[in-house]
């Protein structure tokens, strides 16, 4: 016998997950589920990273661990300028033009702007090769090693050869980091990182310059180099306006501290205009210091070798140099270190994903694995307009 229609009842079942966003629910509301799931406290990744720096407000400002001399730079700018507000602008506002007090507060932040930008960015440290990447490029090189040898042998430095406009360059590995080092890059024996168009390491504002941070350190040189030809030339002019009346000693002893200022400036001038000539020669020949020092494009062996990152204009490599787009930080600062244990989906303010969405199929049937090749912006530096992808699971490389 039939059932009538009332004696039926409906049965709620579920559907499978998808892919949509509306199956993704954010637990940040419910604080219970979040912490069944996930440890309460994660660690971010500045905390664990294995250079030598020091990170501060959560990792937003990065810097080397050896920084003293920057706090000493700090001193002498700022203490020589305050020295300069108190002493002589009081004098030289009244008796020449009121601007001057303006122009020296105009420079000096100028100045302080370009020092902290250069000291507290990532200069463009290359992340270092996770595990199964390092021991992928270990099985992808041909090692040999002394037969019946009883002790740890390490083999000979590895390289790769790349042609970039015609010109041979070498890639060199990189036994800290377990990567080859992308064309320009070298390794900071300070900070104990690998840095991209590395400059030099500078004790002086306390940081590795390179890419990403090489034309703030030039502008600083600039900006300082001002400032201090402008603070040299009004106590100079304080000292022979005061001299008329009284004389020069009365001068002298109405404002010692222009005397500080004139020696403090007189000594650091030089060098600070001969470091910025240097660096101005190097932006518009679109060179490093290393390069320079190295001799990396002068004459080898009787065989003429040019710079091919030069695009052969010196206003064009000074205008990329100061004016060209810089690439992001490689650097995950601020993520977290998952556990094994873990959802590997974490938002931004550190809460898990409700879902773990599944691996994409690939064609043969296996799941696509993430990969954590380094996407290195290599513009030639700065120069060519062409991306490398340097990653440690490249067993070829082609022609730049």
């Amino acid at each position: 016998m039939l059932k009538s229609k009332s004696e039926y009842s409906l049965v709620a079942t579920e559907s499978p997950p998808s892919l949509s966003e509306d199956n993704i629910n954010l637990r940040g509301a419910d604080e219970r589920t979040t912490t069944e799931t996930m440890p309460s406290k994660l660690r971010r990744k500045w905390q664990v990273f294995p250079g030598k720096n020091t990170f501060c407000c959560d990792g937003r400002i990065m810097m080397a661990k050896q920084s003293g001399i920057f706090y000493l730079t700090c001193f002498l700018i700022v203490g020589t300028t305050g020295l300069f507000f108190g002493f002589d602008c009081p004098y030289l506002a009244v008796a020449l033009s009121p601007a001057i007090p303006a122009v020296g507060v105009f420079t000096l932040v100028i100045v302080l702007a370009n020092l902290f930008r250069t000291s507290f960015t990532d200069p463009g440290i290359i992340p270092r090769a996770t595990p199964d990447e390092a021991l992928y490029t270990e099985k992808q090189i041909d090692v040999s090693e002394p037969s019946g040898s009883l002790t740890s042998y390490r083999p000979p430095p590895r390289t790769k050869d790349v042609i970039i406009r015609g010109q041979v360059v070498r890639l060199k590995y990189c036994f800290t980091c377990k990567i080859f080092r992308p064309p320009r890059a070298s390794h900071c024996s300070v900070c104990d990182n690998c840095v991209e168009r590395f400059d030099h390491h500078c004790p002086w504002v306390g940081n590795c310059v390179g890419l990403r941070n090489y034309r703030y350190f030039y502008l600083f040189l600039v900006s300082l180099s001002l400032h201090c030809v402008f603070i040299f030339a009004c106590v100079i002019t304080n000292l022979i306006l005061r001299s008329r009346y009284d004389g020069f000693f009365s001068a002298i002893k109405e404002t010692p501290a222009s005397v500080a200022e004139g020696i403090i400036c007189f000594f650091s001038i030089w060098s600070i205009l001969g470091l910025t000539g240097f660096h101005t020669y190097l932006t518009v020949s679109n060179q490093t210091t290393n390069e320079d020092m190295k001799g990396s494009y002068s004459s080898k062996h009787g065989q003429d070798s040019f710079n091919p990152y030069s695009q052969e204009s010196v206003i064009t490599d000074y205008c990329l140099t100061v004016c060209g787009p810089l690439p992001p930080s490689l650097l995950d600062r601020r993520g977290f270190v998952l556990p094994d244990d873990v959802p590997s989906y974490i938002g931004a303010n550190g809460h898990a994903l409700d879902a773990v969405l599944p691996a994409s199929p690939s064609p043969n049937g296996d799941a696509f694995t993430e990969s954590n090749a380094v996407n290195i912006h290599s513009e030639n530096n700065y120069g060519t307009t062409a991306t490398q992808e340097f990653s440690s699971q490249d067993s070829e490389r082609g022609t730049l």
